[in-house]
């Protein structure tokens, strides 16, 4: 798991929920923090906004904790890359 990536998105929840980041651990579920449902559609939105990228809606409901969130960014910003590549190793052959 990528530090810079869990860094981004505890920052990004600690911004969005107004709390300070050392008060949220990777291993902390939303439960734990207490957010709502309201809260967790803020969160994946700034979510999107910061790493530029799409969260899929039937994955949202799956994402209970700030770890299997930022699995999450990383699996799609690797689903991204590759997506950038393809047309690159396409046009090589």
């Amino acid at each position: 798991m990528s530090g810079d990536v869990s860094a981004r998105a505890i920052a990004v929840i600690a911004k969005t929920q107004h709390l300070p980041p050392e008060s949220i651990t990777i291993d902390k579920t939303f439960e734990e923090l207490r957010f709502d449902s309201l809260d967790g559609m803020n969160i994946l939105f700034a979510i999107e906004t910061e790493f530029d990228i799409a969260i899929p809606d039937d994955r949202v409901p799956q994402i209970k904790s700030v770890r299997e969130m930022v699995e999450g960014i990383e699996e799609l910003l690797v689903a991204k890359e590759a997506a950038k590549e393809a047309p690159k190793r396409a046009s090589q052959q």
